[in-house]
């Protein structure tokens, strides 16, 4: 039976009536409003308290001179009395080297009340917001993840008790690269030549448009992704070069804080589900790779002759993105709202510039404002990540949160990835329809690889079926080194390391750019894929499968699918200029100039583009611009290219010794070979 405070209180009345009197005067302001969330699915025992400016300096000075079980404020010590305090402490513990500025964003206002989890959570969170001092009071929520219920698949998959080997449909479809890394050509979702090996109706260019992007950068050491999940497999072979290092732990002394960030012994990152160093999964019955899945699908270390490759993995000379261990999830200790905070500020304190988050909300809350009430403190410590702070990576002036829309196939996105200022990333297969279990519509931004194993496991060619070749390839940890998974929290992670990539190539460039310029880029750097979002494919109901009309994803998927090129060309200003395939095309590039060919005459000459080039993108006869600025091409094979091209500003003729004229200039755009709508848009 839990305790209740009107009985407590009763109590105390009767032995010091007096005192009590004054105690219980409720503040003017409606206690609940005060109260922002619910004890629904809360830990017991925590509630988090955010306190008035005035009432910060008494809180931190009552805090250091009590051990920790009291305020100064009275009323409320008296409320802690009742509801058996254990300890209280602030939700972000002090970094020397960041304190101003987390006082800046009032994160030190809000603390973290530990008592009696036999006493009732609504009658102590009423008790608290009766304090005058006290302008909110929040349950400690729990967090579910989004990722796929089931468990890993295994890197060969077994129908029957037969092997399923993986035989490409033909030489040509099966994915090759420079890089030496022997399982690449598992991971279509990062290069895509339409191998039916993986899936009968697979269709080239349903990725992220890796092996273009890595012609220009493949990850930068100094762009540090932190992975909000279950812990990484700090030691994987393919992982261990790519993790981010606390120098000053690493060398310190077990036990101790050596760097003073309120952390202890957090070399790879921190375990924020059970305040201590960072544990790798022992249940069984806990998935347990989901963490290590996504961080190799970020930053696996490419080129090292290994398993398989990461988006942003370098090229095998160090040079790949770094992760960030934030772990929230452990065994049975699902996140809360407490560990999930601290995870966001800490990255921030500690250089992470982009947060990958394959996790969310499994409560249908369907407004920002929603959102607001039941977890103010999470969005506090998102918002903290995401402002401008010095010192993190010279390419950005803040932070990104990605996060995963979520796998309950519901029309709007999970959060925190549905909050305005978020992004949410969708899933697509290997044939660019929608992943079965996908959310969708209101709140989702974008779209990315994430799998669909039922194509593969339903497919009519006898050597897939049973497989799961259409799912995701990456890294694990309790399945074995390597093996497939799939879901927006697969999905997510290929926005997280594109990402990257683009940081890593402003960084290249020596350029920075606002958080939200950046946004931008990474949202409007897309491939349309409502085109795909017709007629019927299958989706688990239970233990069947079942054929559903895939229309109601049109427009609902986000902006498009991510496409890693096309963020590079965004980053560096290069135009990118969509061209069909199959047909000559006389494309008016001034459009992608600026506007307008005023004060320009172009050179009727063939543009400058590689013989490399050229055979990929199958391109018949010359690319010429003619003199009314019109690009001639024809590209028969998908793909993308950058092509220059000459022009003179100020006149029609070169300036010389004898005469004044214009000057000569030379520009560049990156051609971007895809389909054609049936309608004749652009996808």
């Amino acid at each position: 039976m839990k305790k209740i405070f009107v009985l407590l209180a009763a109590a105390l009345c009767a032995a010091c009536a007096d005192d009590l009197t004054e105690q219980v005067v409720v503040a003017p302001q409606d206690v609940s409003s005060k109260i922002v969330s619910t004890s629904d699915n809360a830990a017991e025992g925590d509630l988090l308290i955010y306190f008035e400016e005035e009432a910060t300096s008494r809180v931190e000075s009552g805090v250091s001179r009590s051990a920790s079980t009291r305020t100064g404020i009275d009323k409320l010590d008296e409320v802690l009395t009742m509801v058996g305090v254990e300890r209280v402490e602030r939700l972000f513990p002090v970094d020397v080297r960041h304190e101003e500025r987390t006082r800046e964003a009032g994160l030190h206002r809000w603390y973290v009340v530990h008592f009696d989890k036999s006493f009732n959570l609504d009658e102590a969170a009423k008790a608290m917001a009766e304090v005058a001092e006290v302008q909110r009071v929040q349950f400690n929520g729990y967090i579910r993840s989004i990722a796929e219920p089931s468990v890993v698949r295994p890197a060969e998959s077994a129908m029957d008790g037969e092997k399923v080997q993986w035989v490409p449909s033909s030489a040509e479809s099966r994915v090759t690269y420079k890089f030496n890394d022997p399982d690449l050509y598992k991971q279509w979702h990062y290069i895509n030549n339409g191998d039916t090996g993986i899936y009968s109706g697979a269709k080239a260019g349903a990725d992220v448009n890796c092996g273009e992007a890595w012609e220009i950068t493949a990850g930068d050491p100094r762009v540090i992704v932190a992975v909000v999940d279950e812990a990484v497999k700090w030691d994987h072979p393919d992982l261990a070069a790519a993790m981010w290092v606390n120098t000053a732990e690493k060398n310190g002394q077990p036990g101790v804080d050596d760097d003073g960030n309120g952390y202890v012994d957090d070399v790879h990152g921190y375990n924020f589900a059970m305040d201590a160093p960072l544990a790798l999964t022992t249940d069984k019955n806990v998935t347990g790779d989901h963490g290590t899945h996504v961080a190799g699908t970020v930053a696996a270390v490419n080129n090292n002759g290994i398993g398989g490759c990461g988006v942003a993995g370098g090229t095998g000379n160090g040079d790949g993105a770094r992760i960030m261990s934030c772990q929230i999830f452990y065994n049975s200790y699902v996140a809360t709202d407490v560990g999930t905070a601290r995870a966001f500020k800490y990255a921030a304190d500690n250089g992470a510039v982009i947060a990958q988050c394959s996790y969310g909300s499994a409560r249908k809350i369907t407004s920002d404002r929603a959102y607001y009430s039941m977890s103010p403190s999470e969005i506090d410590a998102i918002k903290y990540f995401e402002s401008a702070q010095g010192g993190r990576c010279d390419a950005l002036d803040g932070g990104v949160a990605i996060f995963a829309a979520g796998n309950q196939e519901w029309n709007y996105s999970c959060y925190p990835g549905a909050y305005r200022d978020f992004i949410s990333v969708t899933a697509m297969s290997c044939d660019f329809t929608p992943g079965y279990y996908t959310c969708y519509g209101k709140g989702a931004n974008i779209a990315a690889p994430g799998g669909d194993y039922l194509q593969s496991y339903m497919d009519f060619n006898p050597d897939n079926r049973g497989s799961f070749k259409s799912e995701v390839y990456s890294t694990t940890y309790m399945a074995g080194n390597y093996g497939y998974m799939q879901g927006t929290s697969m999905a997510c992670p290929h926005v997280s390391g594109v990402a990257a990539l683009g940081l890593s190539y402003a960084l290249e460039l020596g350029k920075k750019m606002s958080v939200k310029e950046y946004k931008t880029i990474l949202l409007t750097s897309v491939n349309d894929i409502d085109r795909y979002c017709t007629g019927e494919k299958y989706k688990q109901a239970g233990s069947s499968a079942v054929k559903y009309d895939i229309s109601k994803y049109a427009s609902k998927m986000g902006t498009g699918y991510i496409d890693s090129f096309q963020v590079l060309m965004n980053v560096k200003g290069t135009p990118c200029i969509p061209v069909r395939l199959g047909v000559r095309q006389s494309i008016d590039i001034s459009k992608f100039l600026g506007g307008g060919v005023a004060g320009l005459t172009f050179l009727d000459t063939p543009v400058e583009i590689s013989s490399a080039d050229y055979a990929k993108l199958g391109i018949e006869g010359e690319v010429t611009i003619s003199s009314s600025g019109k690009l001639q091409i024809k590209c028969t094979k998908p793909g993308s290219a950058v092509v220059k091209f000459n022009f003179i500003a100020g006149g029609n003729e070169l300036g010389s010794d004898e005469g004044a004229g214009g000057m000569a200039i030379t520009r560049e755009v990156a051609i971007l070979a895809r389909g054609m709508a049936s309608n004749g848009g652009w996808l």
